[in-house]
């Protein structure tokens, strides 16, 4: 065999396995069709990688069998991708929510996979394209650029459809289905809502407005920050929303749900009665916003004019505002990928197919998607880690 292992992706899960693996003693190979490494990590996070979050559990990630990210999460933690940032010099914040950040630059975790990479041995191929796969008696033979290299296990780790500019393909998924394994449907995730119509003539006014909101879809909703754009929504709430959506359903919007508006609004209209309501909501939210929401909900009239019925039923609407997405910005924008190789096909353990001893499927290309916020990083090391421990055995 020219390699012990030969890795199809060098992303994140796809680094993380080569290191851990080379430096387990498996000669490695990983192979790209890009210029660079790791291109999704460095325009992560505006540019500085949010490359955990330090309250990941498997809670915050879909799938159809929930359980399956259980075993590689309990194994490599957010903590423990710490230690090696810790141990790389590379400085770091939390930003909100758990978010972990790099001080510098995403460019730092790029530089470490690749330091981690070295020290274990393994090479590294880009530029090189992936024309046949096929499977041998006691391993694969893998043509890249003409060439055909053989190894005794191969990892697929080329991520999903999403961004396309990036070069991400659905690759993944074709060489799953080549061997016969089950693909749970895919579509964007963790992306922006557009709008058509009467009603994105109305977002289009608002345009760069940002607030906090409560945005639910599919029963699941998120407090963050809401942005209204010239497409339709968009903002961290909408993002986590967004992976729980259904085509041609509609999602809740709560507009400032911390805040007590029907109290507010009454104690307005106690000392600033004479005033409309537009300028009554204007107290709360942007001017724009505000008026769109006057249009929209406000019965006729100043706020000394609403009785506490008529209060309480406008900030209800504010509450629970409902609109129907046309649909999302697609994989263009999208953070993630939803669905991929179906985990009833894996093991949770090695994520080594089962009915293809040798093959191995990780990170983004895998039926496991994290929230916003530093989750499907952490997916990536741990499934990338419990991997490269399998292919080195």
């Amino acid at each position: 065999m020219d390699y012990d292992v030969i890795i199809i992706g060098a992303g994140a899960a796809g680094m993380m396995a080569a290191a851990v693996a080379g430096q387990r003693g498996a000669r490695v190979l990983v192979v790209d069709h890009a210029k660079a490494a790791g291109d999704k990590i460095r325009i992560s996070g505006g540019g500085r990688c949010n490359f955990t979050n330090m309250y990941a559990g498997p809670e915050n990630f879909l799938s159809q069998n929930p359980h399956f990210c259980k075993s590689a999460l309990s194994r490599f933690g957010p903590w423990d991708f710490v230690e090696m940032v810790d141990r790389h010099g590379i400085q770091w914040h939390e930003k909100t929510l758990g978010q972990l950040f790099c001080d510098n630059s995403a460019k730092d975790i790029i530089a470490m996979l690749l330091t981690e990479m070295e020290t274990g041995g393994a090479e590294l191929s880009l530029k090189s394209e992936i024309s046949r796969i096929e499977k041998a008696r006691d391993g694969f033979r893998v043509t890249a650029n003409g060439r055909v290299l053989t190894c005794a296990k191969l990892v697929v780790a080329c991520g999903g459809k999403s961004i396309p500019k990036m070069g991400a393909t659905g690759f993944g998924y074709e060489i799953a289905q080549q061997f016969d394994l089950r693909i749970v449907p895919t579509r964007a995730g963790l992306v922006p809502f557009t709008f058509q119509g009467a009603l994105l003539e109305k977002l289009k006014s608002i345009a760069g407005v940002a607030l906090p909101a409560r945005v639910t879809a599919g029963g699941t909703g998120f407090d963050e920050a809401l942005l209204f754009t010239h497409r339709g929504l968009s903002g961290p709430a909408v993002l986590q929303a967004s992976s729980y959506w259904e085509e041609a359903a509609p999602i809740s919007l709560s507009l400032l749900p911390d805040t007590d508006l029907p109290a507010a609004l009454k104690a307005q209209r106690q000392a600033k009665g004479g005033i409309g309501m537009t300028r009554a909501l204007s107290e709360y939210f942007p001017k724009r916003l505000a008026a769109l929401l006057a249009e929209e909900f406000a019965p006729d009239g100043n706020l000394a004019d609403q009785s506490d019925q008529a209060i309480d039923e406008l900030t209800a609407k504010l509450r629970n505002w409902k609109v129907t997405p046309s649909g999302t910005e697609g994989y263009r924008t999208a953070e993630v990928t939803l669905g991929g190789v179906n985990t009833d096909e894996l093991s949770s353990k090695t994520m080594e197919a089962k009915s293809v001893p040798g093959l191995y499927f990780i990170g983004e290309v895998v039926d496991v998607t994290g929230w916003l916020g530093g989750f499907n990083f952490q997916w990536a090391w741990a499934s990338g880690v419990a991997c490269g421990q399998a292919v080195a055995q």
